[in-house]
């Protein structure tokens, strides 16, 4: 009887099988490592009276509720105190972005830190545009403006091809192995297959993670008045859109059916249009992905991702379909057309001048029905004590669940993006201050903080903390955000990934161009086409300034349009709108669903 031989195993898997060896040999050096050091805190006694109150002060205190009992977090707080003893004095530089997580940890864990420690932190904050022109600054000139970085795992592809950054698996089973905490337990973060790259190595540690979600008030979509109307005017249930045209139908119920509910003027979509580096991010965001731009393959598409490039192997071939890719194809044109016109028809006039900070907050004022593309970190101000969107028991009066598709999505997509902040470690920092900020990273992520660190900034990065008893506690008032990270579902959010050659100097390429589409100055398929062609000439410019150290892009040769659109895959031929009928399914339902271990329901 023949026998057909084992397909190769996938991307992920060969991540997976990459990350168990790295563990089962890092297990083994660091345990050597560790001996000696081990043997001077033995003859050096126990730790300093002072560190140790200190150490468990905080853990009395502010670090509750914790997956650990309290010994296991003060053996966790014990390991910092010995391990940073060479470190003493020293300060150090990090920096992050401003959500409220990291203000968390720059207005608490920094000084706990420094407590019990004795190493002080100089946690910056900045704008994502500002950060990545400091990582692009030390990636070029070598020099050390920051010890540590959280920096996004949209990164990934360009860390994995340069030796500016230090892989992570090979610092914690070398360099690193001294300073690295024995109960870290990677296994139990969510976010590590983005941060690893092809090689298998892990080269970011997920610190936060929010994705962007379906929003929408739960207590309107329940009122049988409005359920009657929806259902008689549109023919189906008012309920969670799956497709976009079922999206738009209730946008325009509410925006131009409703008008008011209780005396306000209420709208049925919410985004933002200003033109900003923002603008950008709303579409390599994986706005693309949801329109099904792409090709199926998680964490992104295989072989043409959410960005529509196409990639070969791990070397990007093009962006533009007369080169494979797909950024100008119809998917794409029809993914910014709907943009625009549901900009414009259906949301708060003062949307089009508001960037992601501004709008990000809105519908806690009350007078939005949904949001197709709303990112949960943001999740704070919908439930502060006086929210319109809260009720007064604490409860949610809205909820979050699956982003709706577009005509072009299919079955093993990705369908919605997920921001993995993770810290990163560069090569040219010095080895003692590499050392003492790998020792903040681990303290900001460990588990005697992480759990509370989670209820404050609600952007979860470990499965205990997710399944722990106090976030059960916490749900009814995060409006699903803990069933959608409990799910399944949520491995179907994903950050950029590794066709993504330079994230900076690729994603600059975007917020100027969707801004003349925003502006009315080009036609969606006059802007895609300059981008794709901007992102091909960028990609080949890469290559020719050989400052990639692996799998540089090698671009297609340019053919007709036609011949790749006939091809299986993207890019896709254009397809009709007009017969898709829109698509709703009960909140509960799809409740049900997770719970059963399924993405969705349909």
């Amino acid at each position: 009887m023949s026998r057909r031989p084992n397909p190769p195993p996938t991307r992920s898997e060969r991540a997976q099988i990459g990350r168990r060896r790295f563990l089962r040999s890092a297990a083994t050096f660091a345990a050597a490592s560790l001996l000696p050091i081990a043997r001077g805190f033995a003859e050096a006694g126990p730790s300093p009276p002072m560190r140790a109150a200190a150490a468990r002060r905080w853990v009395l205190g502010e670090f509750t509720p914790s997956t650990l009992g309290v010994d296991a977090q003060l053996a966790e707080m014990d390991f910092f105190i010995r391990a940073a003893a060479p470190f003493r004095g020293q300060r150090i530089h990090v920096v992050s972005e401003t959500i409220p997580t990291h203000v968390y940890e720059q207005r608490f864990l920094a000084r706990a830190f420094h407590e019990i420690t004795g190493i002080r932190v100089q946690h910056d904050l900045l704008h994502e545009g500002e950060l990545v022109e400091r990582i692009q600054q030390q990636t070029r000139n070598g020099r050390n403006l920051y010890d540590a970085y959280v920096n996004d795992t949209d990164f990934v592809g360009t860390h994995t091809r340069s030796d500016a950054v230090v892989p992570l698996s090979d610092w914690m089973a070398g360099d690193g192995a001294p300073v690295t905490l024995p109960t870290l337990d990677l296994d139990d973060f969510i976010g590590l297959p983005f941060a690893t790259g092809p090689d298998g190595k892990l080269y970011q540690l997920p610190d936060q993670q929010f994705a962007n979600l379906y929003w929408f008030r739960y207590d309107w979509f329940q009122r049988e008045d409005l359920k009657r109307a929806f259902q008689d005017r549109y023919g189906y249930p008012l309920g969670v859109p799956v497709n976009w045209q079922a999206y738009e139908d209730i946008a325009d119920f509410f925006t131009n059916r409703v008008r008011e509910l209780g005396g306000r003027r209420v709208y049925g979509h919410m985004d933002y249009g200003k033109v900003d580096p923002s603008l950008g991010w709303r579409f390599t965001d994986a706005w693309l992905a949801m329109a099904g731009v792409g090709d199926p393959g998680l964490p992104n598409g295989v072989p043409v991702d959410e960005w529509g490039i196409r990639a070969r192997g791990c070397h990007p071939v093009g962006s533009a379909v007369a080169r494979g890719g797909a950024t100008n194809s119809p998917a794409a044109v029809y993914a910014l057309r709907k943009y625009l016109d549901w900009l414009q028809e259906y949301a708060p006039p003062e949307a089009r001048g508001m960037d992601f900070s501004d709008a990000g907050p809105v519908p806690a004022r009350g007078d939005i029905a949904q949001q197709v593309f709303w990112y949960t970190a943001f999740t704070p101000a919908m439930i502060k004590p006086g929210a319109a969107v809260m009720g007064p028991d604490g409860s949610a009066k809205w909820r979050v669940a699956p982003s709706p598709h577009g005509v072009y999505w299919e079955d093993g997509m990705k369908l919605g993006y997920q921001d993995c902040g993770a810290w990163t470690l560069f090569a040219s920092t010095p080895l003692a201050r590499r050392r003492a900020a790998w020792l903040y990273a681990q303290f900001c992520t460990c588990k005697t903080v992480s759990l509370k660190k989670t209820l404050v900034g609600l952007t979860p990065i470990r499965q205990s903390d997710l399944a722990s008893e106090a976030m059960t506690e916490a749900a009814p008032r995060l409006g699903g955000l803990v069933e959608f990270y409990r799910s399944p579902a949520r491995m179907a959010w994903t950050p950029t990934g590794l066709n993504v050659p330079d994230y900076p100097k690729l994603a600059q390429l975007w917020w100027t161009r969707i801004g003349k589409a925003v502006r009315g100055e080009q036609s969606p398929q006059q802007v895609l086409d300059e981008l794709a062609r901007a992102q091909d000439k960028t990609l080949a410019r890469i290559t020719a300034a050989g400052t990639l150290a692996r799998c540089e892009p090698r671009l297609n040769e340019r053919e007709d349009p036609k011949d790749w659109l006939a091809r299986p895959g993207a890019p896709k031929p254009q397809r009709a709108e007009s017969s898709e009928r829109g698509r709703t399914v009960d909140y509960e339902t799809l409740l049900s669903a997770w719970r059963a271990g399924r993405v969705g329901p349909v």
